[in-house]
């Protein structure tokens, strides 16, 4: 599979140990395709078990969230914490809320962390954690409860300076002020420890925009390297209208392309001529639905109930801003075949490996999350930042450094691809530019 003995070895024992865990596979398989050209050429890597060691997590926590609803009736749901590694930092990364929540997930999403957070320059190191609650259709009074339920347990685990969790899918503004309150009451002490919080009582300006705006920045590099060109014209595409489509879609059209399809749970809209986004943002709500809405505003806008058919949409430009794997082989040679060059990932490993390999292999400029999505976390840590300083940043100075942040995140990745010969590889690129700082610490730190 693999051109290394080592890399085999260590990827056939995590197969017949965690055969069950194929998000957690996915994400590896796709680490060490590009490890592949340099495991070889360092010896200290196998030397030190570097790869067996920064595939297992430093620690997982799971636990039970027991809650009652409105109607007097008691549930239970599975909670979990995995801090994966710590080798820069304390762990940091989301908090993710929603059914599909297990340990494969969580751990290819605290996988992809590691590197991405590496990449942002700040002392950060990775982690993820969630529970399989589901908040749509729940008041606010029982997600209050389930919050407090879970922070009960959580809290003893997390703290400013040993892991800062943060939103993610089905964790939003409300959810975050309902743990952080269950938090300070536990432990008596108002720490920057969750990040993603209201402005009034430690957040930071443009947290909630961080992850679609860095996106368009990290997009404008790509643009402006490969291409001496920009937004403006460019037909775009977006999946998802939840907190990084949404603000994906506003940046993209402030620097001048004109959105002409986007998706949400419903299906997708799409109006060649360029969707009107003043009503986007007036009818999105909190769980990024639109599209119904929408089209009562816009009756002449093309609606399809199927989400994923919106990859066949032409556009120059693709943004899969929902979640892991929704656009497969498929939907990649539809994508090229319309006319796409140019796909950048606003979630978490949207793309499937094949589909992947499909962009790379066609010369398609494929924008890997964990170096393109890494707004989000950036501007987490500012108000990690912030928080120690007891003090607020203006909205300019937080979005200068994130646009400069997102600048150095490029120029990181396409050095690094290029050192190898492969400079528009920014997979490759991202993979060891987030590989090389966690592997320095991780030796210089012992064996522990």
């Amino acid at each position: 599979m693999y051109n290394s003995a080592y890399l085999n070895e260590v990827f056939t024992n995590l197969k017949e140990r965690f055969s069950f865990q194929p998000e957690f596979l996915q994400a590896v398989e796709e680490f060490f395709e590009s490890m592949d050209l340099l495991v070889d050429k360092d010896p200290n890597i196998q030397k030190h078990a570097i790869m067996e060691r920064i595939t297992h997590p430093e620690r997982i926590i799971m636990f039970r969230v027991t809650w009652v609803d409105d109607a007097g009736k008691i549930h239970v749901n599975n909670g979990f914490r995995v801090q994966f590694n710590s080798a820069i930092g304390p762990y940091k990364g989301g908090l993710r809320f929603h059914p599909s929540v297990n340990q494969s997930i969580l751990k290819f999403l605290g996988f992809e962390q590691t590197f991405k957070n590496s990449l942002t320059g700040l002392p950060m190191g990775g982690g993820k954690g969630g529970a399989d609650f589901d908040p749509r259709g729940r008041s606010d009074l029982e997600i209050m409860r389930f919050c407090q339920a879970y922070m009960a347990e959580l809290y003893r685990h997390i703290g400013p300076n040993t892991d800062v969790p943060a939103g993610d899918l089905g964790v939003g503004a409300r959810e975050v002020g309902y743990l952080f309150g269950m938090y300070k009451k536990l432990q008596d002490d108002f720490t920057g420890v969750i990040t993603g919080k209201g402005l009034s009582y430690g957040g930071s300006l443009v947290r909630k925009e961080a992850t679609g705006y860095g996106l368009c920045y990290f997009v404008i590099e790509v643009l402006k390297h490969f291409k001496n060109d920009d937004f403006n014209g460019k037909k775009v595409i977006v999946s998802g209208a939840g907190k990084v489509g949404k603000h994906a879609v506003n940046k993209a059209v402030e620097l001048g392309a004109t959105v002409v399809a986007l998706s949400d749970i419903n299906g997708f809209i799409h109006d060649p001529n360029g969707l009107n986004v003043q009503t986007i943002n007036e009818v999105a709500d909190d769980r990024g639905e639109y599209s119904l809405a929408y089209l009562k505003k816009h009756p002449k806008a093309h609606f399809t109930p199927n989400p994923t058919q919106m990859w066949t949409v032409p556009c120059d430009i693709a943004l899969p801003c929902a979640t892991q794997n929704e656009i497969d082989l498929e939907s990649a040679k539809a994508l090229v075949k319309n006319g796409c060059y140019l796909v950048a990932e606003g979630a978490n490993m949207p793309t499937t490996l094949d589909a992947t390999k499909y962009f790379l292999d066609h010369g398609v400029l494929f924008c890997p999350g964990k170096a393109a999505n890494a707004g989000g976390v950036a501007v987490s840590g500012l108000e990690m930042t912030q928080n120690a300083m007891h003090m607020s940043w203006t909205y300019e100075e937080v979005d200068e450094t994130l646009e400069r942040i997102m600048k150095n995140i490029f120029k990181q990745v396409v050095t690094t691809a290029k050192r190898f010969g492969q400079e528009t590889n920014m997979v490759l690129g991202a993979n060891i530019a987030g590989f090389m700082k966690v592997y320095q610490a991780m030796v210089e730190e012992g064996v522990i």
